[in-house]
């Protein structure tokens, strides 16, 4: 089978549907037992040490999982991706782009799925007959998500790991259902977590290593996880393409805000990571969030390269964690 690189969250249900598989480059890098060796390699081959960590780490990985193809998304993410597949042409590794619309254009939108589908020769409907099969495991990706805020018996890093592994399913959904299943099992007979303070995470995820443990080691625990839960497709609607208009993350952050905030009220969150990586354009969004988001308190985190937590970073979340704290504590004497 055809192995396909993908730099985010794409339609990949017609690359399942082609009989391919899917590989998220980003989970490559992260989850690799030495990261930080992609990165250099990166580097030594001519990559600035401006560019993203993540952009970095994904040309080490595209060549080391040794995919065909690339899937990149040109518009709707990170500008450097488009040099990225450039550089990688190089090295033989072929792409394909694929744009999501500013405006969320739906022919627009409906025309880049087009082009999945010739690329792969298949039929526009095999993927959405690929889509309901998909949707049985993001049903209970959502039942692990429910069960990390309402029953609080997942912690914040399991519900990362498992929502940001929904961009491929780790390249073979029927493994990857029964891993769900597996751990949906062990986390319904869990006692539930003490953890007082409620967190959201929100921004891209992290490149440190440490930063959800870290956080409950201070008494707080992330309940939300903003961009893993939009790889799910948490929203009611059969249409492919609507599917892929009402993922927020490739879009204006306004939609966004608009998502964060309903996902703050609903799940009693007391203060918000905003993460931002070095170097990214995301960066910018900040300020919108903080002007928004005024209502809670907001700790902004920022990330360059794999590993765990910098003393300035956990001294300052120690501090944030410790305010929240309080704060809670007033509220309820």
């Amino acid at each position: 089978m055809k192995r396909v690189g993908i730099t985010t969250t794409i339609p990949a249900e017609f690359i399942f549907a082609a009989g391919g598989v899917p590989v998220d480059l980003n989970n490559i890098f992260i989850a690799d037992a030495a990261p930080m060796g992609m990165l250099e390699r990166a580097e030594r081959d001519g990559l600035p040490r401006s560019v993203c960590g993540w952009i970095k780490g994904m040309y080490g990985a595209a060549l080391a999982a040794n995919v065909e193809h690339i899937i990149a998304v040109s518009d709707g993410d990170c500008s450097h991706t488009r040099s990225l597949i450039e550089i990688l042409e190089m090295e033989g590794v072929k792409s394909l782009p694929f744009a999501y619309p500013y405006d969320r254009d739906y022919a627009l939108l409906k025309r880049q799925m087009e082009k999945l589908a010739a690329f792969f020769g298949i039929a526009f409907a095999d993927a959405e007959a690929m889509m309901r099969r998909m949707d049985r495991i993001r049903k209970k990706l959502h039942r692990i998500d429910g069960m990390t805020w309402r029953e609080n018996t997942v912690s914040g890093f399991e519900n990362h790991l498992y929502l940001v592994s929904a961009s491929d399913m780790d390249g073979d959904m029927n493994r990857f259902e029964q891993k769900v299943d597996a751990f949906l099992a062990e986390a319904a007979a869990r006692e539930p977590f003490p953890h007082e303070i409620r967190l959201a995470y929100i921004g891209v995820p992290p490149i440190f290593t440490d930063i959800y443990p870290f956080l409950e080691t201070r008494g707080a625990r992330v309940v939300f996880n903003e961009v893993q839960r939009q790889f799910t497709f948490p929203f009611d609607t059969d249409d492919l393409v609507e599917r892929y208009r009402r993922y927020t993350y490739p879009y204006d952050v306004f939609s966004r805000v608009r998502d964060i905030e309903a996902e703050l009220s609903r799940r009693g969150v007391n203060g918000i990571i905003h993460y931002v990586q070095s170097f990214c354009h995301h960066q910018m969004e900040d300020v919108v969030f903080r002007k928004h988001l005024a209502g809670i308190p907001l700790l902004t985190v920022e990330g360059d390269a794999p590993g765990p937590l910098d003393a300035r970073t956990r001294l300052r979340i120690e501090g944030f964690c410790e305010m929240l704290g309080s704060k809670r504590r007033k509220a309820a004497s």
